[in-house]
């Protein structure tokens, strides 16, 4: 249905995207199709060494070839380096061109400014770099070791170390008969967002206009004027529509920093889009976090303690993804009643792309090691997951709850959620027909996983701005700090106008992304957007209807507390008056008329994050045979607070499902021991089509959170942080019948063919490892 509002209340109805058309007309508005004129591209010159001092770099040639109007290298431009993230050591910050030393494949050397892309290309040909290798460093346990230092100056390889709180050791599963160890490989992953990395930057006498695909457009703005020493008022970003984020986006990038400088040297507009081969090289990576769980507790199914201890691989250059152990470990006793729990993690740098934020950002980690971690306490005991799960929940009646990490869970349902799923799912049933293959000994192996989670979203508890204004036509202006690259902001924060002013959806007009017509934001990320910028909308709109109020009031010379507000059709009435009364656009061009408008500016601090949760359910058929993993379904019961439009939550979660089970299944940044990259392009990477994935079945519980006005909590990451650990799980269990107790993920077919082949000879079952499937000792183990 169009946004008129429907009987009763539009909040917690399906209302179609008003986004959509013109996205399905071909109208989006991308950097890359603005129409910029006289505007030149950039390209850079990229390294093709891990690790290496530049010996030289001769850029005459290119500096000379046709349409060429600038070849810079570092030394050539200010300014020189990033930004330094705060909390990590500012001799590892980035320079935006390599500076003596590069240190992974796809970084920045020099760039080319011509008048069109092609000559750009052909120059980059010209340039003339001679590199000396240097010792790589691929992966953390060599970074550890400390032989190679990419920072000498620094004097180590690691960028941040946490130590636990309460120094755990010694005693600290004393109380517990079983205690469980997993060692968690965590691969690294690509965003690939579907636009790829964009800017454009212009001059205006001394003000600068930055165009950039984005999240954070004040961000940029607010690094921008750090970065060129100017003004605030003189620099203006502008974040157009922008195809996909996943967090990646929210990341600085070195080359949007660089070109206005490269656009005052140009004296002209210059744009600059990368390809794919460069996002996948130049862009953030995600996740690369590896780690050790131990899980305590007893023989009848109590947990007590879990500790945790992270290595994260930061990349050549550490940023945001080097602080993501610090939410892994908060978030680190999940949805479970832990009388302790330890964390510990260590961030180092090594010779490959630098990690940033993926959907979920550290709280998938923390979930995957906890949930798979009771999986297999629950196998260790010979219990039934979803009961061992059942007996440790946080009580619906604790929230508050206080983790022992120092969390404040808002509020929570979770044995009822629990209990949904097992339902919905027919978990009892799904057990049945496993018992039933396993007795046949077919090939066709039956898995169930069960996952539970608790995610923080808005961490920080941040708040964000909102603008609502009436214009002189009755229409609703809505201006947000966050900023929608998929998750329909103009939809849901219309429906919150409509459902205080009566306002319909599709007479609203949306604003975000400009610096000028939006001076403050935070931007959006960490699921944040609903509960801060959309409870300003709904406090804005409260107070634009107060306004109104007097003003109707005035116009209709009564008292205003004899003023209400009708919704059919929408118009301010005399109460008791039939036929006398005036609609929103009398009420603004009144306000017009008295030197005053209808508008109202809020900024919104909740001042705590929100945790949603909910279980997931996946089930998958495995091939012994050829180790292949077919994904057969995957039940969602996610609580995002009170849902106000289920469409829009249907949405993320399907986009957040699609991407768990990819990193389950398929998706892995592979280097090897030089540092070179060996999965540069989508067909290599593993990216899953849609016929690779599973049908979803999707249901929803509310429990509103007390932080804002509308109840409102985050669903953006809820689908990837609880999926990945049930698809994990899942596999695990079909794999569990012949001893395997754990498999590092992506569960490749190769993978898993070799860890069935492994188990069996562990076993001794050395004629079965070349036929698992009729294996004598198979039933035997799987009882």
């Amino acid at each position: 249905m169009m946004g008129a509002p429907v009987s009763g209340s539009i909040l917690g109805n399906p209302v179609t995207r008003v986004e959509d058309p013109r996205f399905l007309l071909g109208q989006g508005r991308y950097v890359d199709n603005l129409d910029l004129q006289g505007a030149v591209r950039v390209v850079f010159l990229r390294s093709s060494m891990a690790h290496a001092r530049i010996r030289s770099l001769d850029l005459t040639a290119a500096r000379r070839a046709p349409g060429v109007l600038a070849v810079v290298a570092t030394g050539d431009v200010e300014p020189a380096t990033a930004p330094p993230t705060p909390g990590l050591p500012e001799a590892m910050v980035r320079p935006l061109l390599a500076r003596g030393v590069v240190r992974y494949v796809g970084e920045p050397v020099a760039a080319v400014v011509a008048e069109t892309a092609a000559q750009a290309v052909d120059a980059l040909e010209l340039i003339d770099v001679e590199y000396d290798p240097l010792p790589v460093v691929a992966d953390v346990r060599a970074a550890i070791a400390d032989e190679t230092l990419l920072f000498p100056e620094h004097g180590t390889n690691v960028a941040i170390r946490m130590d636990p709180a309460d120094g755990a050791a010694g005693e600290f599963f004393a109380d517990c008969p079983v205690v469980v160890r997993l060692h968690l490989a965590g691969q690294r992953l690509v965003p690939a967002p579907m636009e790829v990395r964009a800017a454009a930057a212009t001059w205006d006498g001394p003000r600068l206009t930055v165009w950039a695909s984005t999240q954070v457009p004040h961000r940029l703005r607010d690094d921008l004027v750090a970065l060129y020493g100017l003004p605030a008022d003189e620099v203006r970003v502008v974040s157009p529509d922008v195809g996909g984020g996943f967090g990646a986006k929210a990341s600085g990038f070195t080359e949007y920093y660089l070109l206005a400088a490269l656009a005052r040297i140009a004296g002209r507009p210059a744009r600059w889009v990368e390809t794919r081969s460069e996002n996948i090289l130049g862009m953030v990576h995600g996740r690369a976090q590896s780690a050790d769980i131990e899980l305590g507790g007893t023989r009848d199914g109590r947990l007590l303690a879990a500790r945790l201890s992270i290595v994260q691989d930061a990349g050549a250059y550490p940023m945001f993804g080097a602080l993501l152990p610090q939410l892994t470990i908060q978030m680190g006793p999940g949805i479970y009643d832990l009388r302790r729990f330890s964390g510990s993690a260590v961030s180092v740098v090594t010779n490959t792309v630098p990690i940033g934020a993926y959907r979920g950002a550290g709280r998938p980690e923390a979930t995957y090691a906890i949930e798979r971690a009771v999986d297999a306490f629950a196998a260790e005991i010979g219990m039934d997951p979803v009961r061992l799960r059942r007996q440790n929940l946080v009580a619906s009646d604790a929230f508050p709850y206080t983790t022992a990490t120092g969390q404040v869970y808002d509020s929570g349902a979770y044995q009822e959620v629990l209990d949904r799923a097992e339902t919905v799912s027919g978990y009892a049933g799904l057990r049945a027909e496993q018992q039933r293959r396993r007795a046949a000994g077919t090939p066709n192996l039956l898995g169930i996983g069960v996952s539970g989670y608790v995610e923080i979203t808005n961490a920080g508890g941040m708040g964000d701005a909102a603008t609502v204004e009436v214009d002189d036509a009755g229409r609703a202006v809505i201006r947000a700090g966050t900023h929608s690259h998929g998750q329909g902001h103009a939809t849901a924060y219309a429906m919150i106008v409509a459902e205080v002013l009566g306002i319909p959806v599709e007479h609203t007009t949306f604003v975000q992304g400009d610096t000028d017509e939006v001076p403050t934001g935070i931007g959006t990320f960490g699921s944040r957007s609903l509960q801060t910028s959309g409870a300003a909308v709904e406090l804005a709109a409260q107070e634009v209807l107060s306004q109104a109020r007097e003003l109707a009031a005035d116009l209709l010379e009564v008292a205003a507390a004899d003023v209400e507000l009708r919704r059919d059709p929408v118009a301010f009435r005399v109460v008791g008056v039939p036929g006398v009364g005036a609609d929103w656009a009398a009420v603004a061009r009144h306000a017009d008329d008295r030197g005053t408008r209808l508008r109202s500016d809020i900024t919104f601090e909740p001042g705590a994050s929100s945790f949603p949760f909910g279980f997931h359910v996946a089930v998958v058929e495995v091939d012994a045979e050829t180790g292949r993993v077919r994904p057969v379904r995957m039940v969602a019961v996610d609580d995002c607070g009170r849902v106000l439009n289920p469409l829009l939550v249907e949405g993320q979660v399907h986009g957040g499902l699609a991407q768990g089970i990819a990193q389950a299944l398929f998706e892995d940044m592979v280097y090897d021991e030089a540092g070179n990259p060996l999965t540069v392009a989508l067909a290599e990477y593993g990216m899953p089509a849609a016929n690779d994935l599973p049908p979803f079945e999707l249901h929803t519980s509310q429990t509103p959170t007390p932080l804002n006005a509308l109840g409102a909590k985050g669903i953006g990451e809820s689908g990837t942080i609880g999926s990945i650990a049930a698809m994990a799980n899942a596999v695990v269990d079909a794999l569990s019948e012949f001893g395997v107790r754990h498999l590092d993920l992506p569960a490749t077919p190769q993978r898993v063919w070799a860890a069935i082949r492994q188990a069996l000879l562990d076993r001794g079952s050395v004629h079965a490892a070349q036929d698992p499937v009729h294996d004598p000792n198979r039933k035997a183990a799987g009882e």
